[in-house]
Protein backbone atom coordinates (compact mmCIF):
# COMPACT_ATOMS: atom_id res chain seq x y z
CA UNK A 1 0.00 0.00 0.00
CA UNK A 2 2.85 2.35 0.82
CA UNK A 3 4.52 1.58 -2.51
CA UNK A 4 1.26 2.26 -4.37
CA UNK A 5 0.78 5.61 -2.66
CA UNK A 6 4.32 6.66 -3.55
CA UNK A 7 3.96 5.52 -7.17
CA UNK A 8 0.68 7.35 -7.87
CA UNK A 9 2.24 10.85 -7.65
CA UNK A 10 4.77 9.80 -10.28
CA UNK A 11 1.93 9.16 -12.72
CA UNK A 12 0.38 12.49 -11.73
CA UNK A 13 3.69 14.27 -12.34
CA UNK A 14 3.94 12.81 -15.84
CA UNK A 15 0.33 13.83 -16.50
CA UNK A 16 1.10 17.39 -15.39
CA UNK A 17 4.06 17.47 -17.78
CA UNK A 18 1.73 16.34 -20.58
CA UNK A 19 -0.62 19.28 -19.93
CA UNK A 20 2.13 21.53 -21.26
CA UNK A 21 1.40 20.22 -24.77
CA UNK A 22 -2.06 18.61 -24.50
CA UNK A 23 -5.32 19.81 -22.94
CA UNK A 24 -6.63 17.94 -19.87
CA UNK A 25 -9.23 15.99 -21.88
CA UNK A 26 -6.55 14.66 -24.19
CA UNK A 27 -4.25 13.83 -21.28
CA UNK A 28 -7.04 11.98 -19.47
CA UNK A 29 -7.82 10.02 -22.63
CA UNK A 30 -4.28 8.90 -23.39
CA UNK A 31 -3.59 8.18 -19.73
CA UNK A 32 -6.56 5.87 -19.26
CA UNK A 33 -5.76 4.11 -22.55
CA UNK A 34 -2.17 3.59 -21.45
CA UNK A 35 -3.39 2.43 -18.07
CA UNK A 36 -5.58 -0.20 -19.74
CA UNK A 37 -2.65 -1.30 -21.91
CA UNK A 38 -0.73 -2.25 -18.75
CA UNK A 39 -3.59 -3.25 -16.43
CA UNK A 40 -5.36 -5.73 -18.70
CA UNK A 41 -2.27 -7.91 -19.38
CA UNK A 42 -1.61 -7.89 -15.62
CA UNK A 43 -5.20 -9.08 -15.11
CA UNK A 44 -4.57 -11.95 -17.54
CA UNK A 45 -1.55 -13.01 -15.48
CA UNK A 46 -3.64 -12.68 -12.29
CA UNK A 47 -6.77 -14.18 -13.85
CA UNK A 48 -7.30 -16.47 -10.87
CA UNK A 49 -8.13 -13.26 -8.93
CA UNK A 50 -10.95 -12.35 -11.32
CA UNK A 51 -14.41 -13.14 -9.99
CA UNK A 52 -17.87 -12.02 -11.07
CA UNK A 53 -19.20 -10.03 -14.04
CA UNK A 54 -16.76 -7.48 -15.44
CA UNK A 55 -19.38 -5.66 -17.56
CA UNK A 56 -22.62 -4.47 -16.02
CA UNK A 57 -24.48 -1.16 -15.43
CA UNK A 58 -22.97 -0.66 -11.99
CA UNK A 59 -19.42 -1.14 -13.33
CA UNK A 60 -20.25 1.22 -16.21
CA UNK A 61 -21.31 3.84 -13.63
CA UNK A 62 -17.96 3.34 -11.94
CA UNK A 63 -16.25 3.94 -15.28
CA UNK A 64 -18.15 7.22 -15.72
CA UNK A 65 -17.11 8.38 -12.25
CA UNK A 66 -13.52 7.43 -13.08
CA UNK A 67 -13.71 9.70 -16.12
CA UNK A 68 -15.00 12.65 -14.10
CA UNK A 69 -12.39 12.15 -11.39
CA UNK A 70 -9.53 11.89 -13.86
CA UNK A 71 -10.57 14.87 -15.98
CA UNK A 72 -10.99 17.14 -12.95
CA UNK A 73 -7.72 16.08 -11.32
CA UNK A 74 -5.67 16.51 -14.47
CA UNK A 75 -7.39 19.85 -15.06
CA UNK A 76 -6.29 20.85 -11.55
CA UNK A 77 -2.73 19.65 -12.16
CA UNK A 78 -2.57 21.90 -15.21
CA UNK A 79 -3.11 25.07 -13.15
CA UNK A 80 -1.84 24.39 -9.62
CA UNK A 81 0.92 22.48 -7.81
CA UNK A 82 0.33 18.75 -7.56
CA UNK A 83 0.63 18.73 -3.77
CA UNK A 84 -2.02 21.43 -3.45
CA UNK A 85 -4.44 19.60 -5.75
CA UNK A 86 -3.91 16.30 -3.91
CA UNK A 87 -4.33 18.01 -0.52
CA UNK A 88 -7.73 19.38 -1.58
CA UNK A 89 -8.65 16.02 -3.11
CA UNK A 90 -8.06 14.35 0.25
CA UNK A 91 -11.32 15.73 1.60
CA UNK A 92 -12.77 12.70 -0.25
CA UNK A 93 -12.91 10.42 2.85
CA UNK A 94 -14.78 13.20 4.63
CA UNK A 95 -17.27 13.57 1.77
CA UNK A 96 -17.67 9.79 1.72
CA UNK A 97 -18.50 9.85 5.42
CA UNK A 98 -21.30 12.34 4.80
CA UNK A 99 -22.68 10.48 1.76
CA UNK A 100 -22.55 7.08 3.46
CA UNK A 101 -25.56 8.02 5.58
CA UNK A 102 -28.17 8.77 2.90
CA UNK A 103 -26.75 6.45 0.20
CA UNK A 104 -25.63 3.41 2.22
CA UNK A 105 -27.84 3.74 5.27
CA UNK A 106 -24.82 3.96 7.58
CA UNK A 107 -25.18 5.82 10.86
CA UNK A 108 -22.69 8.68 11.11
CA UNK A 109 -22.17 9.94 14.65
CA UNK A 110 -21.73 13.50 15.83
CA UNK A 111 -17.98 13.11 16.37
CA UNK A 112 -17.36 11.96 12.83
CA UNK A 113 -19.53 14.77 11.48
CA UNK A 114 -17.51 17.21 13.58
CA UNK A 115 -14.30 15.76 12.10
CA UNK A 116 -15.76 16.26 8.62
CA UNK A 117 -16.46 19.91 9.42
CA UNK A 118 -12.91 20.43 10.70
CA UNK A 119 -11.48 18.74 7.59
CA UNK A 120 -13.47 21.00 5.30
CA UNK A 121 -12.11 23.99 7.22
CA UNK A 122 -8.65 22.60 6.44
CA UNK A 123 -9.58 22.53 2.76
CA UNK A 124 -10.60 26.19 3.00
CA UNK A 125 -7.18 26.97 4.51
CA UNK A 126 -5.53 25.34 1.48
CA UNK A 127 -7.91 26.97 -1.02
CA UNK A 128 -7.91 30.37 0.71
CA UNK A 129 -10.98 31.93 -0.96
CA UNK A 130 -9.88 35.04 -2.75
CA UNK A 131 -6.58 33.52 -3.91
CA UNK A 132 -5.96 33.47 -7.64
CA UNK A 133 -6.60 29.74 -8.07
CA UNK A 134 -9.89 29.81 -6.16
CA UNK A 135 -11.99 28.71 -9.17
CA UNK A 136 -9.47 26.06 -10.16
CA UNK A 137 -9.63 24.70 -6.61
CA UNK A 138 -13.16 23.52 -7.38
CA UNK A 139 -11.72 20.90 -9.75
CA UNK A 140 -10.12 18.69 -7.07
CA UNK A 141 -13.26 19.19 -4.93
CA UNK A 142 -15.42 17.90 -7.80
CA UNK A 143 -12.93 15.05 -8.28
CA UNK A 144 -13.14 14.21 -4.57
CA UNK A 145 -16.95 14.15 -4.68
CA UNK A 146 -16.93 11.96 -7.80
CA UNK A 147 -14.42 9.62 -6.20
CA UNK A 148 -16.48 9.37 -3.01
CA UNK A 149 -19.53 8.46 -5.08
CA UNK A 150 -17.43 5.88 -6.89
CA UNK A 151 -16.40 4.32 -3.58
CA UNK A 152 -20.08 3.88 -2.74
CA UNK A 153 -20.75 2.32 -6.14
CA UNK A 154 -17.76 0.04 -5.73
CA UNK A 155 -18.82 -1.13 -2.28
CA UNK A 156 -22.00 -2.41 -3.88
CA UNK A 157 -20.28 -3.83 -6.96
CA UNK A 158 -17.72 -5.71 -4.86
CA UNK A 159 -20.39 -7.73 -3.11
CA UNK A 160 -20.47 -10.04 -6.14
CA UNK A 161 -17.14 -9.25 -7.83
CA UNK A 162 -13.46 -9.15 -6.94
CA UNK A 163 -11.67 -5.82 -6.75
CA UNK A 164 -9.50 -6.63 -9.77
CA UNK A 165 -12.59 -7.49 -11.82
CA UNK A 166 -14.15 -4.11 -11.06
CA UNK A 167 -10.88 -2.29 -11.75
CA UNK A 168 -10.58 -3.86 -15.19
CA UNK A 169 -14.23 -3.34 -16.11
CA UNK A 170 -14.29 0.28 -14.95
CA UNK A 171 -11.05 0.99 -16.83
CA UNK A 172 -12.48 -0.44 -20.07
CA UNK A 173 -15.68 1.58 -19.71
CA UNK A 174 -13.62 4.70 -18.95
CA UNK A 175 -11.51 4.09 -22.08
CA UNK A 176 -14.62 3.87 -24.26
CA UNK A 177 -16.14 6.94 -22.64
CA UNK A 178 -13.00 9.07 -22.97
CA UNK A 179 -12.52 8.13 -26.62
CA UNK A 180 -16.16 9.00 -27.43
CA UNK A 181 -15.90 12.26 -25.48
CA UNK A 182 -12.63 13.24 -27.18
CA UNK A 183 -13.93 12.62 -30.69
CA UNK A 184 -17.18 14.41 -29.84
CA UNK A 185 -15.25 17.47 -28.63
CA UNK A 186 -13.06 17.30 -31.71
CA UNK A 187 -16.11 17.34 -33.98
CA UNK A 188 -17.43 20.33 -32.01
CA UNK A 189 -14.11 22.12 -32.48
CA UNK A 190 -13.13 22.23 -28.80
CA UNK A 191 -10.08 19.96 -29.10
CA UNK A 192 -7.78 19.06 -31.97
CA UNK A 193 -6.59 15.48 -31.69
CA UNK A 194 -3.27 14.98 -33.47
CA UNK A 195 -1.31 11.96 -32.17
CA UNK A 196 1.30 12.53 -34.85
CA UNK A 197 2.27 15.83 -33.22
CA UNK A 198 3.53 14.04 -30.10
CA UNK A 199 7.28 13.65 -29.78
CA UNK A 200 9.02 10.52 -28.52
CA UNK A 201 9.26 12.09 -25.07
CA UNK A 202 5.51 12.77 -25.14
CA UNK A 203 4.76 9.11 -25.84
CA UNK A 204 7.17 8.14 -23.06
CA UNK A 205 5.25 10.37 -20.65
CA UNK A 206 1.96 8.75 -21.72
CA UNK A 207 3.28 5.22 -21.26
CA UNK A 208 4.89 6.14 -17.96
CA UNK A 209 1.71 7.67 -16.53
CA UNK A 210 -0.29 4.60 -17.56
CA UNK A 211 2.29 2.21 -16.14
CA UNK A 212 2.45 3.90 -12.73
CA UNK A 213 -1.35 4.04 -12.51
CA UNK A 214 -1.77 0.35 -13.43
CA UNK A 215 1.05 -0.75 -11.11
CA UNK A 216 -0.50 1.21 -8.24
CA UNK A 217 -3.90 -0.42 -8.72
CA UNK A 218 -2.44 -3.91 -8.77
CA UNK A 219 -0.45 -3.16 -5.60
CA UNK A 220 -3.57 -1.80 -3.90
CA UNK A 221 -5.53 -4.92 -4.88
CA UNK A 222 -2.80 -7.11 -3.40
CA UNK A 223 -2.64 -5.01 -0.23
CA UNK A 224 -6.37 -5.38 0.36
CA UNK A 225 -6.14 -9.15 -0.14
CA UNK A 226 -3.88 -9.39 2.91
CA UNK A 227 -5.05 -6.66 5.29
CA UNK A 228 -8.17 -4.89 6.49
CA UNK A 229 -9.25 -1.62 4.93
CA UNK A 230 -9.00 0.15 8.29
CA UNK A 231 -5.37 -0.89 8.66
CA UNK A 232 -4.43 0.28 5.16
CA UNK A 233 -6.40 3.54 5.06
CA UNK A 234 -3.81 5.71 6.92
CA UNK A 235 -1.17 4.78 4.34
CA UNK A 236 -3.20 6.66 1.74
CA UNK A 237 -1.87 9.92 3.13
CA UNK A 238 1.62 8.98 2.01
CA UNK A 239 0.46 10.21 -1.39
CA UNK A 240 0.69 13.79 -0.14
CA UNK A 241 4.35 13.22 0.73
CA UNK A 242 5.05 11.73 -2.69
CA UNK A 243 3.16 14.52 -4.45
CA UNK A 244 5.07 17.19 -2.52
CA UNK A 245 8.44 15.59 -3.29
CA UNK A 246 7.62 15.12 -6.98
CA UNK A 247 6.27 18.67 -7.30
CA UNK A 248 9.40 20.12 -5.74
CA UNK A 249 11.92 18.00 -7.64
CA UNK A 250 10.29 18.39 -11.06
CA UNK A 251 8.52 21.77 -10.93
CA UNK A 252 10.16 23.55 -8.00
CA UNK A 253 6.79 23.82 -6.25
CA UNK A 254 6.77 23.67 -2.46
CA UNK A 255 3.65 24.30 -0.32
CA UNK A 256 3.78 27.42 1.83
CA UNK A 257 3.08 27.52 5.55
CA UNK A 258 -0.68 28.04 5.20
CA UNK A 259 -0.98 25.14 2.77
CA UNK A 260 0.93 22.87 5.14
CA UNK A 261 -1.37 23.94 7.97
CA UNK A 262 -4.42 23.07 5.85
CA UNK A 263 -2.89 19.72 4.87
CA UNK A 264 -2.27 18.91 8.53
CA UNK A 265 -5.89 19.68 9.42
CA UNK A 266 -7.25 17.58 6.52
CA UNK A 267 -4.98 14.61 7.34
CA UNK A 268 -5.76 14.75 11.06
CA UNK A 269 -9.49 14.86 10.37
CA UNK A 270 -9.29 12.00 7.89
CA UNK A 271 -7.26 9.85 10.27
CA UNK A 272 -9.79 10.49 13.04
CA UNK A 273 -12.61 9.37 10.74
CA UNK A 274 -10.60 6.22 9.91
CA UNK A 275 -10.07 5.61 13.64
CA UNK A 276 -13.78 5.94 14.33
CA UNK A 277 -14.61 3.63 11.42
CA UNK A 278 -12.21 0.96 12.73
CA UNK A 279 -13.54 1.23 16.27
CA UNK A 280 -17.13 0.80 15.04
CA UNK A 281 -16.81 -1.90 12.36
CA UNK A 282 -13.39 -3.45 11.70
CA UNK A 283 -14.62 -5.34 8.65
CA UNK A 284 -12.39 -6.14 5.72
CA UNK A 285 -13.21 -4.63 2.37
CA UNK A 286 -11.79 -5.46 -1.04
CA UNK A 287 -10.31 -2.61 -3.06
CA UNK A 288 -11.82 -1.41 -6.22
CA UNK A 289 -10.68 0.52 -9.17
CA UNK A 290 -8.22 4.76 -8.28
CA UNK A 291 -8.14 7.87 -10.12
CA UNK A 292 -8.25 5.48 -12.56
CA UNK A 293 -7.68 9.16 -9.82
CA UNK A 294 -8.12 8.58 -10.47
CA UNK A 295 -9.30 4.37 -9.27
CA UNK A 296 -7.80 3.82 -5.86
CA UNK A 297 -9.41 3.70 -2.39
CA UNK A 298 -8.67 6.61 -0.08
Amino acid sequence: MAAAMLLLPLGDTLSKLLTETLNPIEVATVRVLAQAAFLLPAAVVLRNRLRGAMFSPIVALSGLLVMITLICLIGAFAVMPIATAIAIFFVEPLILTVLAGPLLGEIVGARRLAAVGVGLLGALIVIRPGAEFEIAALLPLIAATSYALNMIVLRRASRTRSGLTVQCGATIYACIGMVVLSFGLQEAGFVALDPGALTASGWALILGSGFFAAASYVLIAEAFRHAEAGLLAPFQYLEIIGATAAGYLVFGDLPDGMTWAGIAVIVASGLYVVYRERSRAPASLEPTAHRSRRIRPR
